[in-house]
């Protein structure tokens, strides 16, 4: 499949991006190879792969990828044109397609700590994760539900999961809790906070100059004005009103149910869902397999595809690069983003 190529994009421009090689037993090899199969990707980029050279010199053996690996030991020797690896580890150990091995595991978290290392260091510009398995990665020495945690204590800022594909952008206000106890997250604070953090990512990192935002309700029916739960009445209607007042334009909580099958969320340039599976799932059923995980928030910019390790399709040669590829065009998108933004901010617009 050829690939399209953002109009945004400066061929001149060589954006360092650092890539996590996630689950190795899964498909994160796989779609991170064939993503550089079109050579012309290196002229976007300089990629830096934290992994070791051997390691996926024989993991591509699986599956169609002919795209030549330059193995390093510093991120300083990364060489634009190529296809760096830098070698994180040295040991070696067993591999095999689809299983769930706390030993791949842990070779998962040393490239996604290495990784976030550069970043905090500025050796790399962005990062871009592939899928790990959140439950064999698990260890006295990193104990995260996923990804996203483990950047909001070692990054400054406040994370916060924008699902993104073209102008559909759905946020959380919580993420890996427990259905049972979003309610009991739901404060002001934290409320005020996440749609405040939307708000400045829809402006300095996707360049809307004033973005308007939808917050689904946690009850059916937005609570039926209390009928069907509280929530919505007491906790984040008044919020809502106290931003928008103060001219943020922020609009809800609106019924979750029909809000995407009517095209409803078209009118927004971001929808805020209570929970997890209220905002991912419709995201998921109108893009995946083209969508991109950011981690909005942050001082730094991180991207991930949108689907797991897929362990039932890793080394059959089937899986599409197309989310992760996505991943890479967003993280330099938001990258050029930000810079301009920087300009603009120095330089403002003064009003006569």
């Amino acid at each position: 499949m050829p690939v399209s190529f953002p109009p945004y994009m400066k061929r001149e421009e060589h954006i360092r991006v650092g890539i996590s090689i996630g689950d190795l037993n899964g498909i994160g090899s796989e779609v991170v190879l064939k993503t550089f199969e079109d050579t012309r990707m290196l002229e976007l980029c300089t990629p830096i792969i934290f992994a070791n050279v051997k390691t996926l010199n024989h993991l591509r053996k699986s599956f169609d990828s002919t795209v030549a690996l330059h193995g390093i030991d510093h991120v300083s020797q990364a060489i634009t044109g190529k296809l760096n690896v830098l070698n994180v580890w040295r040991e070696p150990f067993t591999l095999q397609w689809g299983e769930n091995d706390p030993v791949v595991g842990q070779h998962a978290v040393k490239s996604f700590v290495a990784a976030v290392d550069a970043l905090k260091n500025d050796e790399i510009d962005v990062l871009v994760t592939a899928p790990i398995n959140k439950y064999n990665i698990q260890s006295d020495e990193f104990r995260f539900p996923g990804h996203t945690d483990y950047l909001d204590q070692e990054l400054e800022g406040d994370a916060l999961m924008l699902m993104v594909h073209g102008n559909l952008r759905v946020g959380l206000l919580t993420d890996h809790v427990p259905v049972n106890e979003v309610a009991g997250h739901l404060t002001e604070a934290l409320i005020r906070k996440k749609i405040e953090t939307v708000k400045h990512t829809l402006t300095r990192d996707f360049s809307i100059s004033r973005p308007r935002i939808a917050v689904l309700g946690l009850n059916p029916h937005a609570g039926d004005g209390g009928v069907i739960g509280t929530e919505d009445e007491e906790i984040l209607k008044p919020v809502l009103k106290k931003l928008f007042d103060a001219g943020t334009m922020v609009f809800g909580p609106f019924p979750a149910d029909g809000f995407f099958g009517s095209g409803q969320y078209e009118k927004y340039d971001a929808v805020i869902a209570t929970y997890h599976d209220q905002g991912l799932v419709p995201f998921k059923t109108l893009s995946f397999g083209h969508g991109v995980n950011y981690t909005a928030g942050l001082a730094k910019i991180r991207t991930s595809p949108d689907h797991g390790t897929g362990f039932d399709i890793a080394g059959k040669n089937v899986a599409d690069p197309s989310s992760f590829r996505e991943a890479l065009y967003l993280a330099m998108d938001v990258f050029h983003s930000r810079e301009q933004y920087a300009e603009i901010s120095k330089k403002p617009l003064k009003v006569k």
